[in-house]
């Protein structure tokens, strides 16, 4: 394992797993829920520019590659893949993004919750750049990547 591999394991344990450690993968569907709603109302009232498109649908694109990574925790296979085949196509328009982005994390919000209530089928999920992560670190960073991420959206960009 390189140094670049080495530090980006070590962020993830601070900057994933340590803010998830203590909450259970129930917890964070109900932060998932407040979040995406709070984000979801925020990104509708900055409007439709193709930069907005963009970003939204980067958004959608990982949280539904990491829905597939959760459902490794339930005993699918793991398939190493990127998030570009689960992102919406170039064309989207901005409505239906909105409603991809709701549907899409409502169905996180679903894993999350059979996660809480099912013994995972492994302790950690490979993902591509942290390493394995836990069930609630792949929750933890769902939601602050969308989060982060849907923060570069501005009013006039």
């Amino acid at each position: 394992m390189g140094l670049q591999d080495t530090l980006m394991r070590v962020g993830a344990t601070f900057f994933l797993e340590r803010p998830a450690r203590s909450s259970t993968p129930v917890d964070l569907a109900g932060r998932m829920e407040r979040d995406g709603a709070a984000l979801y109302n925020r990104v509708r009232s900055l409007g439709d520019s193709p930069y907005h498109r963009k970003v939204l649908s980067h958004v959608i694109g990982i949280e539904r590659w990491g829905q597939r990574r959760l459902k490794v925790f339930l005993g699918e296979p793991f398939v190493r893949d990127e998030y570009d085949a689960y992102r919406p196509t170039q064309d989207t328009g901005w409505d239906d993004l909105l409603n991809q982005f709701q549907i899409a994390r409502a169905e996180t919000i679903a894993l999350a919750r059979q996660l809480g209530s099912h013994p995972p089928a492994s302790t950690q999920v490979e993902h591509n750049m942290f390493g394995g992560l836990t069930i609630t670190g792949w929750l933890h960073y769902l939601n602050f990547h969308a989060n982060a991420e849907s923060k570069r959206m501005r009013p006039g960009n």
